[in-house]
């Protein structure tokens, strides 16, 4: 590994705003000569994407790496990137959201300390902050009371995660190594991968670290986003292909050895599946409640005291109420906190 950290920012059709994006990292950083930026243009049709990554190669060819594929969707350009990262340690960032730029160079202080002394750091989580174009309003996600700040711990040193306080592909920050031992594999075309890549490697994450920084600049109201809310609700089968590779993942309570870890990856797959709940009778798709009932009776069947967790605890009840009535009232919640947590 040459480089202390490669950023990985998967491209399709993004010429409108990638620019933002890149320049956040490459000249935020102050063109730091040991950042890598791969750029993986995921066979953009509609515009001039790949030129575009192509001229930030040339204007920083020591920093920024260029990748051209076929498409093959964003979890497929994110393991193109980390094919081809050599830094120490990887990151994703969207081609529409970016970041901070003082929080850059903290957490670049800090990476460059862990290698530097070689100390193993396996994962580094720092905060987000979804910006809302169409209000102007910010709103942070941020682990003060989750997890110590400044201090390298281990799992078993962590505290209670809240329901506004997973961690999700935009706070989490790998050593490249984790990525390529952990055997994750983003699937082709399919959305919502972020969670596979925010799941899969946790266990294998013996150390961590949170640096209190809003690092992460998450861009909330373009209509085509997959967390636009009727966007879900037409992707419904992907939310519910999501979570059946998470479900399966693991058997918790044999291969994650402690509490705490597992109490909060089976908090993670349980917030998912009822998202899947919730969505699909919001859908009128004909199939997506008896796909929603296969996928919990395929759950229950896989690993019953997982599904007991997720689909008898508090969020499970409340997102699985049945009848047209329980429907209504599981919809109205859903629709209450989203108004409260402004996550979509």
């Amino acid at each position: 590994m040459d480089k202390t950290i490669t950023f990985g920012i998967p491209c399709y059709n993004s010429s409108e705003y990638m620019d933002h994006c890149i320049s956040s990292i490459v000249e935020g950083s102050g063109c730091a000569a040991d950042v890598q930026v791969v750029i993986v243009d995921d066979g953009s049709t509609k515009d001039d994407t790949l030129e575009r990554a192509q001229s930030w190669h040339e204007r920083y060819p020591n920093i920024v790496d260029v990748v051209h594929q076929e498409n093959g969707g964003h979890g497929r350009a994110v393991m193109s990137a980390i094919e081809h990262a050599t830094g120490t340690y990887f990151k994703v960032v969207d081609s529409d959201d970016w970041v901070d730029e003082e929080a850059l160079l903290t957490l670049l202080d800090s990476l460059r300390a862990f290698v530097a002394y070689q100390t193993r750091v396996d994962l580094v989580v720092t905060n987000y902050v979804f910006e809302h174009v169409e209000d102007g309003k910010q709103r942070t996600v941020e682990y003060s009371f989750a997890l110590p700040k400044g201090k390298i711990c281990g799992w078993n040193q962590v505290g209670h995660f809240n329901m506004t306080q997973y961690m999700l592909m935009h706070s989490l920050c790998y050593r490249t190594d984790v990525l390529r031992e952990c055997g994750l594999d983003l699937p082709a075309h399919t959305f919502y991968v972020d969670n596979i890549y925010a799941y899969v490697p946790l266990p294998h994450c013996k150390t961590l670290y949170y640096l209190d920084v809003d690092l992460y600049r998450y861009f909330i109201g373009r209509e085509d986003q997959s967390v636009n809310l009727e966007v879900q609700i037409g992707r419904v089968d992907q939310q519910l292909a999501v979570s059946r590779i998470m479900m399966r993942a693991y058997h918790l309570y044999d291969d994650v050895s402690s509490k705490r870890l597992r109490s909060y990856m089976i908090g993670h797959l349980t917030l998912m599946m009822s998202v899947c709940s919730v969505i699909s009778k919001m859908s009128t798709a004909p199939d997506a409640r008896k796909n929603l009932d296969d996928l919990w009776h395929e759950f229950m069947r896989y690993d019953i005291r997982m599904y007991n967790r997720a689909r008898h605890g508090i969020v499970g009840t409340f997102t699985n109420f049945r009848g047209p009535v329980g429907e209504r009232v599981t919809i109205a919640i859903y629709h209450g906190a989203q108004k409260l947590m402004k996550f979509n």
